[in-house]
C-alpha cells in the first residue's frame, strides 16, 4: 500500500512546529479585509523605506513633501496640508526642519499675499532627485511578487479608497 501523500501547508494554513503544535495562527478572516493587508504590505515597504531613507535623513512625511515641492514649486503650506492629509500644525514643525536643513526657502506667493510658497533650493534639489530613485527602486523590490500589470492595478485599487 503506498504511503499516503504528504499535505502540504496553504499561505492560509498554520505551519506545524515541530512540537505539533501551530506557530502560525488561523488568520482567514483577517486575510480578507482590506484594511488588514493594506497594513501588512505598508509594515513591509514602511520598513525598507525606513532604511533606504536613512542616509538621506527623511521619514516618510519629510519625502512626501520634498516630492510635491519639487514637482509643485511655490505650493503653500495649505495645499501640503490638503494633498497630504494632514494638519497645518503638524506641517509647521516640518517646514522649520526642512527649511533648518537647508533643503527649503520659503518665498512671497506670487499671486496671493497673504500665503508663501515653498520652495526647493539647490540642495533640496539634488537631495529629492536622488531620494526619489532610491524610492522607485525600493517600492520594485518590495512589490518584486507582482507583475508591472498587477502593481499598477493595486495601485489604481488602492487610490479608489481614498481618491
Amino acid at each position: 500500500m503506498p504511503a499516503p501523500a504528504k499535505k502540504t501547508s496553504t499561505k492560509n494554513e498554520p505551519a506545524a512546529s515541530a512540537s505539533g503544535r501551530s506557530d502560525r495562527l488561523d488568520a482567514r478572516v483577517l486575510e480578507t479585509l482590506v484594511g488588514y493587508n493594506a497594513r501588512r504590505a505598508w509594515l513591509i515597504i514602511s520598513s525598507v523605506f525606513s532604511e533606504r531613507m536613512a542616509p538621506y535623513g527623511l521619514k516618510q512625511i519629510d519625502f512626501s513633501v520634498l516630492s510635491l515641492l519639487a514637482h509643485n514649486p511655490g505650493a503653500t503650506s495649505r495645499q501640503l496640508c490638503t494633498t497630504l492629509d494632514i494638519l497645518p500644525p503638524n506641517l509647521v514643525s516640518l517646514v522649520a526642519t526642512l527649511d533648518s536643513r537647508g533643503l527649503i526657502e520659503r518665498r512671497p506667493h506670487p499671486h496671493d499675499g497673504r500665503a508663501v510658497g515653498l520652495h526647493l533650493t539647490s540642495a533640496g534639489e539634488a537631495l529629492v532627485r536622488d531620494a526619489e530613485q532610491t524610492v522607485v527602486q525600493l517600492e520594485a523590490d518590495a512589490s518584486a511578487q507582482l507583475t508591472a500589470r498587477e502593481r499598477e492595478t493595486l495601485i489604481k485599487l488602492l487610490q479608489k479608497i481614498y481618491l
